[in-house]
């Protein structure tokens, strides 16, 4: 019977035998793995920076609409007094009232108990009033709203026969400056002279000197002195 020796026994005296030596890597050869896997742990820590800035920075604040300009008056002028003049100095129109509104989105303008007086190349004058009149941009057409009246005044022009006054009253009256036209789509009374004209509608041209009245139309004709 063979016999081992006291130190390859255990402490309860059964054989031990020596198990295999452990290798211990140096620590350069731990580092030289590590830096293997560097690139992917950088692009880690990279992308991790950029998500944690993109939370903590704020969103872009939204472009907000354009804003529309409404048909709200953009200029008011109160008490007002609006004078032309031609080339030579004459007046050629003034435009008074209470209050003025100018409107921006259309240029149009709003005048409150307006009265308006406009000369003609010739000299005619005409003159217009309501409680509210209404002006597009270029001045050229004008709505009359609310106790309308307008007057073409009379005059005497040299070589041609005396202008008689004439008188336009309705609630609704227009006026175009270029043509000097007074229409109305309203009844209407028409005054010359001592004749009293009602209609439904007129059409009446400075230049023709025809009012063309349609609808119902009425008229109480003064009578003519007799010829002596």
């Amino acid at each position: 019977m063979s016999t081992l020796p006291d130190a390859l026994r255990s402490p309860q005296g059964m054989p031990t035998h020596p198990g295999p030596r452990r290798h211990v890597r140096p620590w350069w050869h731990v580092l030289e793995r590590l830096s293997i896997y560097m690139p992917a742990l950088l692009m880690a820590l990279l992308a991790l920076g950029s998500y944690w800035l993109l939370r903590a920075t704020p969103a872009a604040p939204k472009p907000e609409p354009e804003r529309t300009v409404g048909h709200l008056p953009s200029d008011v002028m109160r008490g007002f007094a609006i004078r032309t003049f031609g080339a030579q100095g004459q007046l050629r129109a003034e435009v008074r009232g209470t209050e003025a509104r100018r409107f921006a989105d259309d240029g149009s303008m709003e005048m409150d108990r307006a009265r308006i007086r406009s000369f003609s190349d010739a000299g005619v004058l005409t003159t217009a009033e309501a409680d509210l009149v209404w002006t597009d941009a270029a001045h050229e057409h004008y709505v009359l709203q609310g106790n309308a009246l307008v007057v073409r005044h009379g005059a005497q022009l040299p070589g041609a026969p005396a202008l008689e006054r004439i008188e336009f009253h309705g609630d609704h009256l227009s006026i175009w400056s270029d043509d000097r036209r007074v229409v109305s789509e309203q009844p209407v009374l028409l005054v010359r002279g001592g004749h009293r004209i009602t209609a439904q509608s007129l059409d009446w041209s400075e230049q023709s000197r025809v009012a063309q009245l349609t609808g119902r139309v009425r008229a109480h004709l003064a009578a003519q002195p007799a010829a002596r």
